[in-house]
């Protein structure tokens, strides 16, 4: 028996693992296309609202709707694949980079033929991972803003915040007052 023939015993006792699964804790990859994707299409279509072609195209909402729509769904789902084909994680840029090569490279050759192929596959690596790069980077600071306890208002401001007993005296004055309104409509009537 040749040196090259011998197996480790380490390769033959063990059986193969299965692949490592997906992890999806924001939701499965579908979700988070269409999610992404109707929100596009509702920007495009106030962006077409605010357009000042709408006068003359009154269908331009829908068209811009549409095709932002169509944009975000592409990119989406080619990053979300790649994603899910490296099995990385959701913040990694490389999915990104390549998801943006990817759609834009199927967008551009429906839309420029070769040479739009390779313009808009670059343009969308470049915008889509540093859009992606961005929500990365403001994410933890939307948190903090979510998770504060209590917002102070500035003393000159009208509104006022109820301690409570002052809400408590203010709910009895409203329960007093109610039955008040609802009988006199009832005799007026």
């Amino acid at each position: 028996m040749a040196s090259g023939d011998r197996k480790s015993p380490e390769q033959t006792n063990q059986p193969l693992s299965p692949p490592t699964p997906i992890v999806q804790e924001n939701g499965t990859p579908t979700k988070r296309v269409l999610i992404t994707s109707l929100l596009a299409g509702v920007i495009g279509g106030g962006a077409g609202l605010v357009s000042k072609h709408r006068i003359a195209h009154p269908n331009i909402p829908t068209v811009y709707a549409t095709n932002c729509a169509i944009v975000a769904g592409c990119y989406c789902g080619a990053r979300e694949s790649v994603r899910i084909t490296r099995r990385s994680e959701h913040d990694d840029l490389m999915n990104s980079a390549i998801g943006g090569l990817f759609s834009g490279a199927l967008l551009g050759r429906l839309q420029g033929g070769p040479q739009g192929a390779i313009r808009y596959s670059l343009v969308f690596a470049a915008v889509g991972t540093a859009f992606d790069y961005t929500c990365l980077k403001a994410k933890p600071m939307l948190e903090s803003y979510r998770n504060m306890e209590s917002f102070k208002l500035p003393e000159w401001s009208p509104i006022k915040v109820l301690d409570e007993e002052a809400l408590a005296k203010k709910k009895a004055q409203e329960e007093k007052i109610f039955p008040e309104r609802v009988l006199g409509k009832l005799n007026k009537e």
